[in-house]
C-alpha cells in the first residue's frame, strides 16, 4: 500500500509506525472473512481492509468525519484480522493510531462523552466500580431488563491458601474482576497452591491500562501501565518470582504489550519489557503441572465447551493450551463452531455498541448451545460475564472448573 502522510503526523514516532503497518497491506481481503462486525453488517467500512483505508486516508490529511468515527467504534479489536493476515499486519495497533487521531478531530455528542468519561473514570478504579456494582445488583430486581443484563450476579470466594512456597509468582488482580468474579484469582491460587506454587498480588497494582487505552485515554493508560510497573518491580529485581501470572487473558495481551508502549519513556523503556517478558497467561504456565493435577483431581461427568477469548487466541496467539489443562485432567471439553469469532465482549464494546455486541453474544451462544455441553469455560472474565447474561447454562473460567474437580479429591 502506497502513503503519503500529512504533516501532523508524518516525523512522528507513531506516524512512522502506522506508515509500515499500512505499507505491510497488499489489500487481499481475507481478514473481511473472519470479522465479526462486517459478517452482521455486510459493509466494507466494517471490516478491517476498510477500516484501514479510513485511517489511512485520515492520516494523508483528508477530512474526519462522524461516520469514519462510527465505522472505527464499531470495530471490537478482537485482531481476528490479524491471526488471518497472511502479511501479518498489526492492525490493532494501527486501529489505536487511527482512533486517537479521529478522536481529536470529531467531537463527541455531551451523553456519548460522558458516557466514555464515566467508563474510563469508574472501571479502572477497583473500590469505586465495586462500590457500584454492588449497589446495581442490590437494585437489580428494579432495573430495566437491559440494565439487568449487565449486572452479574454477586459471587463468593473461596479461601485463600495460607501456606508458602519457594516457588512464587505475581498475579494482577485487576480491577473489575475481584468485584465481578473475585473467585477467579482464588482458584487460581488454590490450584498452584495444590502444585507446589505460591500467587501473590502486589498491593498497588491495579488496572492494566486497557480499558484507557481502548477508549483512547491513551496517556492515562501509560500511567496505569507505569504504575503496575512500580508495584510489580521489586518483586523482580530481587529475583522472587518467576512469572507474573494473568487470569483475565484482556489484561494479558496488554500487559504483554508493555515494552512495546512505553518503549519510549527512556525511565521505564527497559523496565517495561523485562515485564513484558516475564508475564503469562495462565494456560501458559499450568501445562507444567498437568501430570501432577492428574494425580491430584476427580474426574467429571459433565461435557465442557470452552471459549476461546479474542485476547487469547488473537491477540496472544496462544491455541490449544487451555484445552490441553483439562484434558490432562479428564475432561471431556469441545470448541464450538467458528470458534475463532468475538463473542461481542471486547471491554466496555457491549457497553458502548450493545446492538452489535447482543447479536454477536447470542450467535456465540447458539454455537455453544450445539455443542450439547452442560458446562462453557473460558479465559476472561468480561467473556464470562458477557456470556452468562444470555444463557443458564453455567459460564465460569476454565481455572475454576479445575479448582472444583480438586476439592471434589480432597
Amino acid at each position: 500500500m502506497q502513503t503519503n502522510l500529512a504533516d501532523f503526523i508524518q516525523h512522528t514516532r507513531e506516524g512512522e509506525e502506522a506508515d509500515a503497518i499500512l505499507r505491510s497491506c497488499v489489500h487481499c481481503g481475507f481478514c473481511t472473512a473472519t470479522c465479526p462486525t462486517y459478517q452482521l453488517l455486510g459493509d466494507e467500512l466494517d471490516g478491517p481492509r476498510g477500516r484501514i483505508y479510513l485511517i489511512k486516508q485520515v492520516l494523508e490529511g483528508a477530512p474526519v468525519t462522524g461516520k469514519t468515527q462510527l465505522h472505527l467504534d464499531r470495530c471490537l479489536t478482537c485482531r481476528s484480522c490479524e491471526t488471518t493476515c497472511p502479511s501479518g499486519v498489526r492492525y490493532g495497533r494501527l486501529l489505536d493510531i487511527g482512533r486517537q487521531v479521529v478522536e481529536q478531530r470529531v467531537p463527541r455528542p455531551a451523553t456519548e462523552r460522558f458516557k466514555r468519561w464515566l467508563l474510563k473514570e469508574a472501571l479502572p478504579r477497583r473500590g469505586v466500580f465495586a462500590a457500584a456494582l454492588r449497589a446495581g445488583q442490590l437494585l437489580r430486581p428494579l432495573l430495566s431488563p437491559a440494565l439487568q443484563d449487565k449486572i452479574p450476579a454477586r459471587q463468593a470466594a473461596g479461601k485463600l491458601p495460607a501456606r508458602t512456597h519457594a516457588r512464587k509468582m505475581l498475579a494482577l488482580a485487576g480491577c473489575t474482576q475481584p468485584a465481578m468474579a473475585p473467585n477467579i484469582h482464588h482458584a487460581a491460587a488454590r490450584v498452584l497452591d495444590a502444585v507446589g506454587v505460591q500467587l501473590i498480588v502486589a498491593p498497588k497494582a491495579g488496572c492494566c491500562g486497557a480499558l484507557r487505552h481502548h477508549l483512547n485515554d491513551q496517556q492515562a493508560a501509560l500511567d496505569d501501565m507505569r504504575r503496575n510497573i512500580d508495584a510489580w518491580w521489586p518483586y523482580v529485581e530481587r529475583g522472587e518470582v518467576e512469572a507474573i501470572v494473568m487470569t483475565a487473558s484482556g489484561c494479558g495481551a496488554t500487559v504483554k504489550e508493555y515494552g512495546h508502549l512505553l518503549a519510549h519513556d527512556v525511565d521505564y523503556a527497559a523496565k517495561a519489557a523485562r515485564i513484558a517478558a516475564l508475564t503469562r497467561d495462565l494456560s501458559e504456565v499450568m501445562p507444567e503441572f498437568e501430570a501432577e493435577l492428574a494425580r491430584r483431581t476427580a474426574m467429571i461427568e459433565e461435557r465442557v465447551a470452552y471459549h476461546p477469548p479474542c485476547t487469547l487466541q488473537h491477540g496472544q496467539q496462544i491455541r490449544g493450551k487451555v484445552e490441553s489443562v483439562l484434558r490432562a485432567v479428564g475432561v471431556d471439553v469441545v470448541l464450538c463452531a467458528d470458534s475463532h469469532l468475538c463473542c461481542g465482549s471486547a471491554g466496555t464494546y457491549s457497553l458502548l455498541q450493545p446492538e452489535l455486541s447482543l447479536q454477536l453474544r447470542d450467535r456465540k451462544l447458539e454455537a455453544l448451545a450445539a455443542t450439547c455441553a452442560t458446562t462453557i469455560v473460558s479465559a476472561n472474565v468480561g467473556c464470562t460475564a458477557h456470556l452468562q447474561s444470555g444463557t443458564q447454562t453455567p459460564v465460569v473460567h476454565w481455572i475454576e472448573l479445575v479448582d472444583r474437580m480438586l476439592v471434589r479429591s480432597g
